[in-house]
This record gives structure tokens, C-alpha cells and sequence, in this order.
């Protein structure tokens, strides 16, 4: 028996929901002599018991033999911390399975690099996050790869217009998703593109796989994969990690999507550390309680900022016009408006930067979905490297702030942006 076969999914006929799995699915605390959590794993590699059994591990990790690891190899291919990790993830997600990773862009470039060949399209949404459109539109630029993108609330008919162009262009080999868009917060339709992918492409006998990034809302207010995704990825070192103490990344979905980029993980040493690992483990229990309380701090937090005078405008998900399109996905597609939100302040960068100046229980940094709530300026920081063309057919304008709520008291925060605001 390993500590994979240690899976309670039902007590009787009742389906235990995920914060409770999180509790113990896939750990055997026999293995570990009765230690209650899983213990840190610190070794680079593994004793077999035979010969053997060593080949048939090989066989199984490389890929030789179907059916994946079958005992454990070497740090760079798999470990326990690990594998309890990548069983617990793919959880909330409801996916067969799941990769965990050193860094989300980690998962992000493992991920297309599977998929996507030199002379290729890849076909995104926009925006992106400012290292995926690098990596997309500059990086992979080097190879012959080109990219077509459409706006995040495209509708399925833009969608395909956008995806017949590409493929007359070369061979589409991934639709890359981000929703909601990092950082104007712009849902994309991901049933409009399933439909679209099948209308225009449909008879190629290779699908060019749909990956979608979930870490403004996943896995508690979005699960992508029942909208048709076929790999979800996330930054763990948001809202999963939660405590801005790790940097991990990690991707979801059927075995056989994520086979062959479990191969290349093993090669380009893409997968996440033990220490790491295990830090999530212990995430993973409070996830719910952390997402809940920052999901209604945000919602009072921005109830008090949209009727601000020196507020221009507050890209909340919960504040889409009804009857919009926003709206229509929104209810289609997400359980909660998240914590994570965009505020576009009156008048320019110097307005911009005197609110953000002047918080002082909210912090001056990247980042999002952690305990503490968190304010930064996309158009100067995190997607300094984007051109000010692109950012300003983006939506990344200079007066537009980037906050990420966390579980403080919410008269405390709001208490704190109307005197950050008295000084704009």
C-alpha cells in the first residue's frame, strides 16, 4: 500500500466536499509512523527494493509503461509532499489529475511548450499577464511562432473569425485563456470558445487544447474545467498559498493531456520542491475559510469605493452592468466576484501614485491573494514591459491600481482608502 491508495472520497453514501479531503486524502499516517501531517520529504532520491522494481518505476515516470509513477524515483521527477499535493489540487478542480510546479509561469511555459511546435499559432485572449505575453509574443517569436489574440469578453463569432485567421495563418496549436484578465478583470466566455474551437477546427483530427489560467478566482469561485477547459493553471503563490511566504505553480486536467507534459516537467526540472510542497498541504486546509473572508471584505471594500468622488471607476466583478455580456459570463461561469479587483482613480499616474503612496495598512506590492490586502500599479510595474501601444489598447491605463483584498477587518481597509483618497 502507498500513500495514493489512502483516498476517502465517501463516508457511507455521503461525498465528502473538498475542505474536508483536504484533511487527509492521500496520506497514510501509518507510512510515516503515525505523524498526523505528511513529514517534509528532504531527499534528491529513492532506494528500490529490487532491481526490478526500479526498472518498473523508470518505465512508469518516463513514460515507457502507461499508468504514470508507480513508486517513487528522484526529486526532479516525483516525491511524496508532491504527490499529496498534485492528488489534493486536482480536487477542487474535479480533474483526474494534476502537476505541481516550481512557478506558475513554470506550469505556464511547461505547458505550451508541450503543445506548441516551431512555425506554429497560438491563439490567447487579451490581456495577459505581462510574463505570459512575453513569453508568447517574444520568446516563442524566436522560434517561428506567432500569436492572434482577442479581447476577453469576445463573442463566440469574434472568437472564430479570430481562430479561422490563425489557422490560415499555420497550424493552431493551443488557446491560451486568462479569466478574469490580470488587470482589468475582464471574464472570457470559455463556452464561446469550446464552441468556436469546434465549429472552425472541428474536423482536425488534433485539437489544439484550451488552457485557461484560474488564479484570480479559482479553484473556490471558478472551475474552468466543467466550462469545457482542458488544463487549468494557476500561480499557487496567490490565493492557494495564501500567505505570500511560497512561489509555486501547478496545472490541472485529464491524465492523458498531462502525461506528456509530466515527461517534460521530469526533463526541464519544472516541478515544485518538498518544502514547498508541504507549506501548500498546509494552505490547502484554510483555503475556503481565506477565500470566503477576503471575497466579502472585497465586496464591502469596493461597495465603499465605487460611490468615491476622486474614483473614476471600479472593475469589481460583482458591479457588471446587467444584461451585459460581463454579466452573462459572470453568471455563467464564476461562484463569487473574488478579492482581487482593479480601481481606476481620477485623473492620471500622479493620482495613481498618491493613493498608493498614502495606504497604509494595505501594502505597496505585487502580488495578490494573500492574508494581507495588497495595492501595485500594473501600467509601472508588473506590465512595465508591455508597450505603452499595447497597454493602452489593453485597458492598462496610467490611472488604474491593482488591489488584492485579504482577511483584515473591512472597516479598517475601507478606513484606510478614504484617507489614502483624501490625499489624491
Amino acid at each position: 500500500m502507498t500513500a495514493r491508495d489512502h483516498r476517502i472520497t465517501h463516508i457511507g453514501g455521503h461525498a465528502l466536499h473538498p475542505q474536508s479531503q483536504m484533511m487527509g486524502y492521500g496520506y497514510d499516517p501509518t507510512l510515516s509512523e503515525g505523524s498526523l501531517k505528511p513529514p517534509i520529504f528532504l531527499t534528491s532520491t529513492y532506494v528500490f527494493p529490487n532491481a526490478a522494481a526500479g526498472k518498473r518505476f523508470f518505465e512508469g515516470v518516463t513514460g515507457v509503461r502507461p499508468g504514470g509513477a508507480e513508486g517513487l524515483v528522484y526529486g526532479r521527477f516525483n516525491g511524496p509532499d508532491q504527490e499529496i499535493l498534485e492528488d489534493r489540487l486536482a480536487l477542487w478542480d474535479g480533474t483526474e489529475d494534476a502537476l505541481a510546479f516550481a512557478t506558475g509561469m513554470a506550469a505556464i511555459s511547461t505547458a505550451l511548450l508541450t503543445y506548441v511546435r516551431p512555425g506554429d499559432v497560438v491563439v490567447h485572449s487579451a490581456p495577459l499577464y505581462a510574463a505570459t505575453e512575453t513569453l508568447i509574443g517574444k520568446v516563442f517569436a524566436r522560434f517561428g511562432i506567432t500569436f492572434m489574440d482577442f479581447p476577453a469578453s469576445a463573442t463566440q463569432p469574434e472568437i472564430e473569425a479570430v481562430l479561422r485567421a490563425a489557422a490560415a495563418k499555420g497550424r493552431v496549436s493551443a488557446i491560451y485563456l486568462e479569466s478574469p484578465a490580470n488587470p482589468t478583470n475582464a471574464l472570457v466566455d470559455i463556452e464561446a470558445v469550446v464552441a468556436a474551437r469546434a465549429a472552425v477546427l472541428g474536423a482536425q483530427a488534433e485539437q489544439p487544447p484550451i488552457m485557461i489560467d484560474n488564479t484570480f478566482l479559482g479553484p473556490i469561485w471558478a472551475t474552468p474545467a466543467k466550462q469545457g477547459a482542458d488544463l487549468v493553471l494557476y500561480s499557487l503563490t496567490k490565493y492557494v498559498g495564501g500567505h505570500s511566504d511560497l512561489v509555486a505553480g501547478a496545472c490541472l486536467g485529464t491524465t492523458a493531456m498531462l502525461t506528456p507534459m509530466r515527461a517534460l516537467r521530469n526533463t526541464l526540472g519544472t516541478i515544485t520542491d518538498p518544502h514547498t510542497a508541504w507549506m501548500l498541504l498546509r494552505s490547502l486546509e484554510t483555503l475556503t475559510l481565506r477565500m470566503e473572508r477576503a471575497g466579502t471584505n472585497a465586496k464591502l471594500v469596493c461597495e465603499y469605493l465605487r460611490d468615491h468622488p476622486k474614483v473614476e471607476r471600479v472593475g469589481y466583478l460583482g458591479f457588471a452592468e446587467p444584461g451585459s455580456r460581463q454579466a452573462d459570463i459572470y453568471a455563467r461561469h464564476c461562484l463569487g466576484a473574488g478579492s482581487t479587483f482593479s480601481v481606476i482613480v481620477r485623473g492620471g499616474e500622479a493620482e495613481a501614485f498618491r493613493l498608493l503612496d498614502n495606504l497604509k495598512l494595505v501594502k505597496l506590492a505585487v502580488s495578490l491573494g494573500g492574508t494581507e490586502s495588497l495595492a501595485s500599479h500594473p501600467a509601472a510595474m508588473t506590465h512595465l514591459s508591455v508597450a505603452p501601444a499595447r497597454k493602452a489598447e489593453l485597458g492598462i491605463t496610467d490611472n488604474l491600481v491593482r488591489v488584492s483584498i485579504g482577511v483584515e477587518h473591512p472597516d479598517d481597509l475601507i478606513a484606510d482608502f478614504r484617507q489614502a483618497l483624501a490625499a489624491v
